[in-house]
């Protein structure tokens, strides 16, 4: 029998930081003590702890167990290689202060060996440097090693290199496979080791994870796939990490390896054993963009409410899959098709900027959880029934600690409901958090956080912010140009009989493989080229002149004049990010496998596929590695810059300051690749729009979330800006660097910079106070609205007590307003970082009607 949580959750807090941080921020504090006599409680349960290899971390079926004392954990990923080390101190003090006591990572195979036994560990890839980061933030980390990621991530993480060893087959019981994953595996856990990374050696590593969503597709290999997985973790634990090992979505993990669960909802979710506590390793925050797809959005409410629900019935790990998204710099980007944009409508945005309401309101929720650890901790909940869609679950020890969760599973009606004596008014799908049983300190529905207007345009609304402005189009500014040749092969090309698999002739060291062949006519005469591809992208040109695309497989066809004589056919084959995803996704091929003419008058054919074909690899431009500042010459300068021509490499130099978030507006080019100082920003594809339909311009939180569920930029780029971290930016000049393939106009393009123009806030007075006020000890709901660090208030676009209608920038008065309320906001507010207004009637000194149900609405302008 051991003896757990003989303490406060304060002094739990204070012996966490106690390896470095400090207890606490004062707004956390004095928002806890809103809730009177929750946190000095004293517990002393007993309870059979079921101990893993791992020192002072361990587990039972209740939670995870640091230091023996059992501990509620709320984690978020962020990506070490899609930002910069520049950017990882302030992500993940974000992080932190939105309430994440874990940090959790995936580790990137392809990223740290590029070829066989060269490894790269520095940079946006510096591993250690980015869990040190997390050390002394004195946060703990969850280390995916898989090493298979997915994470639309280029060939799920797996060097393609590794697809070239004979025999081999990947996440099978393969024997060449194993021995890579084996080796890559154990030199990841060695280098932890060495660094004194994991929680028995001081470090930040609580749980460590092999393999990842092997239980989605385990059943395509049969008995060599459960053979394969126990492998895997057999030799995870013959690691000796020191901390527990998990599996998510592999129902089958075998003892004493976690399974544990992926999903937008995870309440449901059991473990395989009574003696494992329930953990929820990916909560999407959002969902990934691809090229030709909508925006996807999650609304914040509902992220509450599955995290409510998931703790509310037995949770104790739940992670934000993504808390920062970040960019696939490069070509890291999987899928096919994953935009260069990998935002995920995550709680902090791809630049890193704080993503309002979403960060506030479940900072809000993380207070309210942890105000209820001590009772998490104990047992198992008991349900209570409220209703036929309600229901409430409570965690008590019966004498001093209490806390209970209410819940309306309805996803259209409002309830009000009787829990121990007391009503309570439930919103559809919600949760209430009630850390004493009494009072309710959090509703998921009911957001008390600010929302954020960010710029990242020409257009400045106000006057005053023209100052901040920063944006630079490059109309006139001096260029170069390098024509791509067309039908002119490079000396490293080839000649083969057939057409030959695109992944296993470029090795994916570039994203192009160049077919060409010649064919001779007798007469001019109107053909269709059919071209059967396996994708991902084509361009056709015939005697040098670009004929026509396609972004799909299957079978495409392109009208077509041949001349007599010789014609050159050109057939540029394109990778968009190899297959992250799927059963024996490594043996997905990609290019071309047929290619036909068919005459137009008589419909005969001739098959083309079977003769020698001219192949090159890469661009010429990539062999010349234009995108280096290295005094190339074969730039050359123009006065009129070529616009909407195909296969020109661009090049010239802008001048950047300030300290803002920069994006490179790409609207008006078509597809391709662009550099900054060398820098691979990624891919381009400004011309590939999302669908006209099924985009709303309002978005219901009630009810079960799916991925296209509130996505919104229908008919419009599915990227046009793109992420250039300040980090890569200098003094002076700068270089950029685009490559065109199919045509458009360079003098259009715009480097912006993204801040917030204005905050706003909506608060009514149903509302529970806000466990993350400071400014009043008020029991009443309140709108806090901050400006952040470096900027006040200035301005107030719009303010009203009463009966508000609308959203953050379209604000209009109700038929109920106070006719004091802008002039009382101004008094509290202007000249201020950030201010709280209580929603009340004494606050605003009238009542501007009676028996109303009011509301506080207002937008600040921010300087």
């Amino acid at each position: 029998m051991d003896k757990m949580i003989s303490t406060s959750w304060v002094s739990v807090r204070r012996e966490r930081r106690g390896r470095g941080g400090e207890a606490g921020h004062d707004d956390e504090r004095r928002g806890r003590s809103i809730v009177v006599g929750l946190l000095m409680v004293v517990a002393a349960v007993g309870g059979v702890v079921v101990v893993v290899e791992g020192g002072n971390v361990s587990y039972d079926g209740r939670a995870l167990l640091i230091d023996g004392q059992r501990r509620v954990l709320i984690s978020g990923s962020i990506h070490y290689p899609r930002s910069t080390p520049q950017m990882w101190g302030d992500l993940v003090g974000k992080a932190k202060d939105g309430g994440l006591n874990v940090i959790e990572t995936y580790v990137f195979w392809n990223a740290h060996e590029p070829k066989q036994g060269t490894y790269n560990f520095e940079g946006r890839f510096d591993l250690v440097g980015f869990l040190n980061v997390v050390k002394q933030a004195d946060l703990y980390v969850n280390l995916r090693i898989g090493p298979y990621v997915c994470a639309e991530w280029n060939y799920g993480g797996f060097p393609v290199w590794l697809h070239f060893i004979p025999g081999i087959a990947f996440r099978t019981n393969n024997e060449p496979f194993k021995a890579e994953m084996e080796r890559f595996t154990s030199k990841v856990v060695e280098m932890m080791k060495e660094e004194k990374l994991f929680y028995s050696q001081g470090g930040p590593i609580i749980l460590a994870q092999i393999e990842n969503e092997y239980g989605n597709i385990d059943y395509s290999y049969g008995q060599a796939g459960k053979t394969y997985m126990k492998w895997a973790a057999e030799m995870a634990l013959g690691l000796n990490t020191g901390v527990p090992w998990i599996m998510c979505n592999q129902a089958d993990a075998p003892d004493p390896i976690i399974n544990t669960c992926n999903g937008f909802y995870c309440d449901s979710f059991e473990p395989n054993s009574n003696k494992k506590p329930k953990m929820w390793t990916e909560n999407w925050t959002g969902w990934f963009q691809n090229f030709g797809g909508r925006r996807p959005h999650r609304p914040v409410e509902d992220i509450a409410y599955a995290v409510a629900r998931f703790y509310e019935k037995g949770g104790t790990f739940q992670n934000y899959y993504m808390y920062h998204g970040g960019t696939n710099f490069g070509r890291s980007a999987g899928g096919p098709y994953i935009t260069t944009s990998y935002d995920y409508d995550a709680p902090l945005d791809e630049f890193g900027n704080v993503n309002q309401p979403k960060w506030g309101h479940l900072k809000d929720l993380h207070l309210a959880i942890q105000l209820c650890e001590p009772a998490l901790v104990l047992q198992a909940p008991t349900r209570v029934g409220l209703g036929s869609m309600q229901e409430g679950h409570i965690y008590t020890n019966g004498h001093d600690i209490c806390a209970a969760f209410l819940a309306n599973i309805d996803t259209k009606a409002d309830a009000t409901v009787t829990f121990r004596g007391l009503s309570y008014h439930l919103p559809a799908w919600s949760v209430s958090i009630l850390p004493d049983c009494k009072k309710v300190v959090f509703n998921t529905a009911q957001v008390n956080a600010q929302s954020s207007r960010l710029t990242t345009s020409g257009v400045v609304v106000d006057e005053e912010l023209q100052s901040r402005k920063n944006i630079m189009t490059l109309s006139k500014a001096a260029w170069e140009i390098y024509q791509e040749p067309l039908g002119d092969r490079a000396e490293s090309s080839f000649s083969a009989k057939g057409l030959l698999e695109q992944i296993n002739t470029t090795k994916d060291d570039s994203d192009y493989l160049w077919y060409s062949d010649s064919v001779a006519m007798d007469s001019n005469g109107n053909f269709t080229l059919s071209v059967s591809s396996l994708g991902h992208a084509l361009h056709v040109f015939v005697n040098q002149k670009y004929l026509g695309s396609a972004s799909r497989s299957g079978q495409l066809k392109f009208p077509l004049l041949l001349n007599s004589g010789s014609n050159q056919l050109d057939l540029l084959s394109m990778t968009v990010g190899l297959q992250n995803y799927g059963a024996f996704f490594d043996t997905w091929g990609a290019g071309i496998n047929d290619v036909v003419l068919i005459d137009a008058k008589s419909g005969g054919s001739h098959n083309l596929s079977s003769e020698a074909w001219i192949y090159q690899v890469g661009l010429q431009g990539e062999t010349l590695r234009l995108y280096e500042d290295n005094g190339n010459s074969k730039w050359t300068s123009v006065r009129e810059v070529p616009h909407h021509q195909p296969m020109i490499w661009y090049k010239t130099t802008f001048t950047a300051d300030g300290n803002d978030p920069v994006l490179l507006d790409l609207t008006s080019m078509g597809k391709g690749r662009v550099w900054v100082n060398g820098e691979d920003i990624g891919r381009h594809w400004p011309e590939n729009l999302s669908p006209e339909g099924g985009c709303s311009s309002t978005c219901a939180y009630q009810g079960a979330y799916y991925s296209d569920k509130c996505a919104t930029n229908c008919g419009k780029p599915s990227q046009s800006r793109y992420h250039v971290p300040r980090s890569w930016l200098k003094d002076g000049d700068n270089m950029l660097v685009l490559f065109e393939e199919i045509g458009g106009d360079p003098t259009q393009i715009k480097f912006l910079t993204s801040f917030v123009t204005s905050v706003c806030a909506r608060v009514a007075q149903s509302h529970a106070p806000p466990l993350s006020a400071t400014q009043f000890s008020d029991n009443r709901p309140m709108a806090r609205i901050d400006c952040g660090i470096d900027r006040v208030i200035s301005g107030f676009r719009f303010a009203s007590y009463g009966t508000p209608q609308g959203a953050c920038g379209s604000f209009s008065r109700g038929g109920c307003h106070a006719v004091n309320s802008l002039a009382v906001v101004e008094e509290a507010c202007l000249g201020r970082r950030a201010c709280s207004l209580i929603v009340s009637n004494d606050f605003f000194k009238q009542n501007p009607c009676t028996n109303v149900l009011k509301s506080l609405a207002v937008e600040a302008v921010c300087k």
